[in-house]
């Protein structure tokens, strides 16, 4: 070998050496990154968990406030595993009625407002003449309706689900109008162009673009819906986990206060964790801003 052919093969292998260099850069950040999210939303967490403990156990010693005003996590933890094994507590009753209530309540808002919502995206007159309902109603906060939804349906079940449909609605007929009208105007020409049938248009074009705007819908709507469980339960009810909040809080029973606010938000939490996954899996068919 000659001492040229050396000369050309050392810039060679030093730039194999700083691609490779170059690689494991790029890797070990998007590594981090991948778990970036998790890390610090747990540490936060914790962190949290952490400075609840100290100032209700310094409360506890320093006399600051009634130790029932600010339970530490031990004991909402404690107050948590009661709920669910002390059998004075029928919790399974409570859940079953909330469980009913939203379900019923959810499901009917999402075909209702999926329905109304691809009818005023597509046709402009339908949108015109709903609009002023569906602001007036979305505007109207449902704490308000409550009493006159217990005057028509009596304090069972039907005015609870009434209030958990009206409140999981509006942001399914919103998103979903928003992603019927935010179809690509070119692929809208493109396809009638080619002669496609209106029903085509719809089916091939404008729904799949729709997908990611329906599934937000969704997901906004759960936290309404719960909240509507809670509200409507706490004004009046015979079993629920809002009728549940409100005896522990007439009873001074913080602890199990705490608990069944952090089921409630744990169910959200969960809920809403699950249609973000899938509304991830979508995220490809949402329309691009073009710049």
């Amino acid at each position: 070998m000659t001492i040229k052919e050396i000369d050309r093969m050392i810039p060679a292998t030093r730039g194999e050496a700083s691609r490779r260099r170059e690689r494991r850069s790029v890797v070990k950040p998007k590594r981090w990154k991948r778990y970036e999210a998790a890390i610090i939303g747990t540490g936060a967490v914790v962190l949290f968990l952490a400075v609840w403990q100290g100032v209700a156990t310094a409360n506890q010693t320093a006399k600051w406030m009634p130790p029932f005003f600010l339970p530490s996590p031990t004991e909402t933890a404690e107050a948590f595993g009661k709920l669910f094994t002390d059998p004075r507590q029928n919790i399974w009753a409570d859940l079953g009625t909330s469980g009913f209530e939203f379900a019923t309540g959810y499901i009917g808002a999402s075909i209702v407002g999926l329905a109304l919502g691809i009818g005023m995206g597509w046709y402009t007159r339908f949108q015109y003449a709903l609009d002023p309902f569906v602001n007036f109603l979305y505007a109207t906060p449902r704490i308000v309706l409550v009493p006159l939804f217990i005057i028509w349906f009596g304090i069972d079940w039907q005015s609870k689900v009434a209030v958990i449909f009206l409140g999981a609605l509006f942001p399914m007929i919103i998103n979903t109008m928003a992603g019927v009208r935010n179809t690509d105007g070119a692929l809208l020409r493109v396809a009638r162009s080619f002669g496609a049938p209106e029903t085509l248009v719809f089916q091939r074009v404008v729904l799949p673009g729709a997908v990611p705007f329906i599934l937000t819908g969704l997901r906004l709507g759960v936290g309404h819906a719960l909240t509507g469980v809670v509200v409507a339960e706490l004004v009046a009810a015979r079993h629920g986990v809002g009728k549940l909040i409100s005896d522990f809080g007439v009873t001074f029973q913080t602890p199990k206060v705490f608990a069944a606010v952090i089921f409630i938000a744990g169910t959200g939490v969960v809920l809403t964790w699950l249609l973000q996954r899938i509304e991830n899996r979508f995220q490809s068919w949402r329309p691009q801003i073009r710049s």
